[in-house]
């Protein structure tokens, strides 16, 4: 049984909405983090699912990088959260107001 190219990309656009509500949402910085892997995930289910419908591996390939910068971003974003909390005590983004001018 083969899923139809447009069930796929309304899957994909429907876990693009749910990231981008949890970063939209800013309880703390750990689930915009989370909202961003969410958001990536969906661009990863749709570059599958293109490459699938076009019979190339091009985006598949593609997934592959995006796998690698998502994984890139975890560290250096759970990095962030650490320092930011050890320095405020929390991981609410709407506490933070070192950085304004």
């Amino acid at each position: 049984m083969i899923v139809p190219y447009g069930h796929v990309l309304a899957l994909a656009g429907v876990v693009f909405s749910l990231g981008l509500a949890c970063i939209l949402t800013r309880r703390n910085l750990i689930m915009t983090l989370i909202g961003v892997e969410i958001m990536m995930n969906a661009a990863a289910i749709a570059f599958v699912a293109a490459s699938l419908h076009r019979h190339s591996l091009e985006g598949q390939a593609f997934v592959l990088f995006l796998i690698a910068v998502a994984a890139a971003e975890v560290s250096v974003g759970l990095a962030l959260a650490v320092g930011a909390w050890r320095h405020s005590g929390t991981v609410d983004p709407d506490e933070y107001h070192t950085l304004e001018g």
